[in-house]
Parts: C-alpha cells; structure tokens; sequence
C-alpha cells in the first residue's frame, strides 16, 4: 500500500482522534481495536505498516553480523505510510493511557449499558466487512463465516481464568492478547480477561509498574511480529476468505457484549433495564449506519465529480 499524500494538520488531528477510538475500545473486554479499525477504514494500512516494521526489524537483525548498516531495513521502514501511521500511534498510547483510568471503571460500574452500546455498534460494524470484501458471498462462504461464528462464540463464553501475574504469564499474556488488536471480532482486553490477568495489566498501568509493563511490552512486539506477517500475507493472497473469517469472528464475538449476563459469562434473557439498555442499543447501531450512509454519499459525489467534464467540475466546486 502506497503512503498517503495528505499531511495536512487537519488530517494528522484526524489521524490521532482515529488512533484514540482504537486505543479507549482496547481497554473495554469484548470490543476489538481491530473492528475499529475496520470502521475507521484503517484495517489494511495497519496490517501493511505493522508487517513493514516487523521486516524491517527482522532485516536489520540479519544485516548486524554482515556490517551493512541496515540500509535493506531502512528501504523497508520507508515503505510504510508514517504520515497516517504516526498520529495514529500517538492518539492509540494517549487513549490506552486515558482509557484505563477512565474508560475501563465506568464499563466496570455500568457493565450492562456499555456493553449495550459497544453490542449496536459491532452489530452495525458486520456490514462493513461483509461489502467490502471485494467478491460476492458465495454459499460456502456463509458456511465458513457460520463456523467461524460458532469458535468465537464458544470462546467467549469461556469462564475467566485464575493466573498469578508475574513478568513470564504477563509476557505470553501480551503476546496472545495483541493478535486480536489486528483481528477483528477478538478482544484484547477480553483475552486478558479470559486468561485471568486483565485486572492486573490495568493494575501495572495505573501504578507505573514497569516490571510487568515492560514484560507485557515485549510480549506484544513478539506476537504482533508472528502474527502480522500471516495476517498481511492472508490479505495480500486470500482477501475475499480472510475477510469471510473477519466477519464470522466479528458476529460470533458479540456474545461477549450481550448486556445480560454474569462474571462467569453466563447469558440471561433481558431482564433489569431493558428499556434503557435496548436504547443505547439502538443507539450504537444507529451511529455507525450514519456513519456508513455518510461515506457512502461522499464516495458518490466523487465519483460523480470524476465523471464531469472540466467545465463541470471547476461549477460543482464553486456551488
């Protein structure tokens, strides 16, 4: 993917507020980075960022016992799209910053209304990987998507795990959680949740503790390394099925965002708040088909633009 032109202050802010919607839903169990991502229309220029970094960093490795100085590293860092990437990164570590202080104790107060809004917005999000997966859904794609559905819904009713926290489980801990930021329909932090060891990383976040933060760190550079260069070489070769498996991930992982249901993810029929929580529902759903209706509307005028002669254009410009 060729870098943006754009570098305007006005995109970069734009950049870092997108950066920031990635960076507060990280915090909240059950909502991917990656299905934001995906909304924001980010998804692919993460994944071929995040796989140029990892070759580079895998190129300059190499070329250190041959004294080369990592011009091939360099080549390849050049590659990636740092004008949207960079602002991106920043409002992500600002956000996750914000969000566990925050964003993380209100989802924890008022579970059931949070998790009510994150429902409509993932459920209208499905839409999005569905349309643009750049082929028609052919039978044996829904089967794929259904199954791939029923994984994740059985891995989200997993109960929470009891692990003690030290620098080894919070490093295989971060190397496992960071996949789902690039895999939309998994959560992050709702890995962590599963595997006992949520509470403790937002622990190690509010108090500085460098120890685990630094192992949780490192733990994510290593699995984001592996795992981005399968994922970019899935797109790059196989768009169509891996954006199948996307969105059965994305539907079967609304299980985790059901409003009714207890700390060991048990499901209730609607019970306590019903009207309030099918508002924000409602809500959440609404946002995001706005959201889409708008784009939608700005991809027609240009297309629509392009197809006027000159004359036309410079009048459509004035008006």
């Amino acid at each position: 993917m060729a870098p943006s032109n754009s570098n305007s202050l006005g995109t970069r802010a734009f950049n870092v507020f997108r950066g920031g919607l990635i960076g507060v839903v990280e915090v909240v169990p059950g909502v991917s980075g990656g299905t934001v991502a995906l909304i924001i229309g980010a998804y692919e220029t993460l994944i071929n960022t995040a796989g140029h970094i990892t070759s580079a960093a895998r190129l300059a490795i190499s070329d250190l016992p041959r004294g080369r100085g990592g011009a091939r590293a360099k080549e390849e860092l050049r590659r990636a799209d740092w004008p949207m990437m960079l602002p991106m990164m920043i409002g992500m570590v600002c956000a996750l910053a914000l969000g566990a202080k925050l964003v993380a104790p209100l989802v924890e107060d008022h579970q059931q209304y949070a998790f009510a809004l994150f429902f409509g917005l993932v459920l209208a999000s499905l839409y999005i990987p569905y349309s643009h997966s750049g082929q028609h859904w052919k039978p044996l794609n829904y089967l794929v998507a259904a199954a791939m559905g029923l994984g994740a819904f059985f891995l989200t009713g997993l109960a929470p795990a009891e692990v003690t926290a030290n620098p080894l489980t919070v490093f295989l801990g971060g190397s496992i959680a960071i996949c789902a930021l690039v895999l939309p329909g998994l959560s992050g932090s709702f890995l962590l949740l599963t595997m006992g060891l949520y509470q403790p990383v937002i622990d190690a976040a509010n108090n500085r503790d460098l120890a685990l933060l630094g192992s949780f760190g490192l733990g994510c550079v290593l699995g984001l390394g592996l795992f981005v260069k399968v994922l970019k070489w899935l797109l790059e070769h196989h768009h169509h099925l891996t954006i199948v498996v996307m969105t059965g991930l994305m539907a079967g992982s609304l299980r985790a965002l059901w409003p009714w249901q207890d700390d060991d993810r048990n499901m209730y029929a609607p019970g306590d708040g019903t009207p309030a929580t099918f508002t924000l529902m409602a809500f959440g759903f609404a946002l995001v088909v706005t959201v889409i209706v708008a784009e939608h509307r700005i991809q027609r005028s240009k297309k629509r633009r392009a197809t006027l002669p000159e004359r036309g254009r410079r009048k459509h410009a004035r008006v």
